[in-house]
């Protein structure tokens, strides 16, 4: 019987609460965004959008995120531009790079958390 998809990440923070706090609304992920196929809502569960996933354990010595941090969420985006803009006017520092979006699978971009958790964003292609 296989996995059929992720049910969770966790991850240790200085001050939980506050961080929950700042994903919810700069980000709109965690506990009670989105809703069900009835419409309801859950202040445990992140209702998400289903769609490609990538699980892929890196290199001890690649670059590609923080070499303290032990991992780095990415999240699937629908409109970059919009929540490039939003994360900007929170004076939220964005990281982008043309080699990131020339792999022809969409555009990237990385933030970090008040913590200091690499966060990357992904607006995949558009197919066909």
């Amino acid at each position: 019987m296989p996995v059929i998809g992720m049910g969770g990440y966790f991850f240790r923070a200085k001050d939980p609460a506050a961080l929950k706090a700042w994903y919810k609304e700069h980000l709109g992920v965690g506990g009670g965004c989105g809703t069900d196929a009835n419409g309801q809502s859950n202040e445990w569960v992140w209702f998400h959008q289903g769609g490609p996933m990538v699980f892929e354990p890196f290199k001890e010595s690649s670059d590609y995120f923080p070499a303290e941090k032990t991992s780095m969420v990415n999240l699937r985006v629908d409109d970059m531009d919009s929540m490039l803009a939003g994360l900007r006017a929170a004076g939220i520092d964005i990281i982008t790079k043309e080699e990131w979006d020339s792999m022809g699978i969409g555009r990237f971009a990385r933030i970090h958390d008040p913590e200091g958790n690499p966060i990357e964003l992904w607006e995949p292609a558009q197919q066909g």
